[in-house]
């Protein structure tokens, strides 16, 4: 660790190449802001993109490990099969910049756990896996009780979505899904919670996306698992998306908050008519 610490290039240089689309004040804040990425699978991207864009703070808590099935879209490689996914991409996050602060929660969120890791943070990540509905809905009451900003991100397809939810904010994940507004879900299952929600977002989606999420529910209603497709553009996306967002809110600039969906999609982006450049 002391070699690699001396290999590690000072703060300024390491974002030397931010000038110009960062302010000076907002690099700082990025330096100084404790982030709670809950979920390393999609989350492994967003985690890679923050310690890049500058953030020094982070706090990773999965309890999963790697598979063969996680190396088409999330930031690891054959060589992380089977070990933790915090540890294997606290590894790589300590690769890029060794002065990064990284906490390791090797566990699955709970109602025990939930609210320390929060308290930690500044802004919260979340990609848990929906099938933990449980955890999802955790965690968002906590922010709220807290009083702590929150992005939940899903890849789509070729391209990736956010909902913001500010400190205080009027829409909650609760309210959002159609779920009690307090109380236990633990009756509620994932497919009808998430399937309302997917009814108002399929007229705005791919209509490949839209089929593959309605073959994964089919799918889970007999009791299987069954996570839906995902390619690597799409969990990409979700890091640029989300990296946007949170560089727009500590440079005191509007992002629009949930209900709203914020999207990048790409299938849209390459169909729509460009610009043409001899014009």
């Amino acid at each position: 660790m002391a070699v690699m610490a001396s290999l590690a290039p000072h703060y300024e240089t390491l974002v030397a190449r931010n000038d110009g689309y960062i302010s000076s004040e907002t690099q700082q804040k990025l330096q100084r802001l404790r982030l709670l990425v809950a979920g390393c699978g999609i989350g492994s991207s967003f985690a890679e993109m923050a310690i890049r864009l500058g953030m020094e703070n982070v706090i990773l808590a999965d309890g999963d490990t790697v598979s063969d099935t996680n190396l088409n879209r999330q930031f690891f490689s054959a060589a992380d099969i089977g070990q933790s996914k915090v540890k294997s991409l606290a590894a790589r996050l300590l690769a890029i910049n060794p002065n990064a602060r990284i906490i390791e929660f090797d566990q699955n969120l709970d109602s025990e756990n939930t609210s320390s890791l929060v308290a930690k943070a500044d802004l919260v990540f979340d990609t848990i896996d929906f099938l933990d509905l449980a955890a999802i809905v955790g965690l968002h009451d906590e922010c709220r009780l807290q009083g702590k900003p929150i992005i939940t991100a899903i890849a789509v397809g070729w391209g990736g979505a956010c909902i913001y939810f500010p400190a205080g904010g009027s829409c909650s994940f609760r309210r959002l899904f159609g779920l009690p507004e307090t109380g236990p879900i633990d009756h509620i299952p994932y497919t009808v919670a998430f399937a309302g929600v997917m009814q108002r977002m399929a007229a705005h989606l791919d209509p490949a996306v839209v089929a593959v999420v309605q073959k994964a529910l089919t799918v889970m209603e007999d009791g299987k698992p069954c996570p839906a497709s995902q390619v690597a553009p799409g969990a990409f996306a979700v890091a640029a998306l989300a990296g946007s967002v949170v560089h727009r809110l500590l440079a005191g600039l509007p992002v629009r908050p949930a209900p709203e969906l914020l999207i990048a999609d790409m299938p849209t982006v390459l169909t729509s008519p460009g610009i043409n450049l001899l014009d």
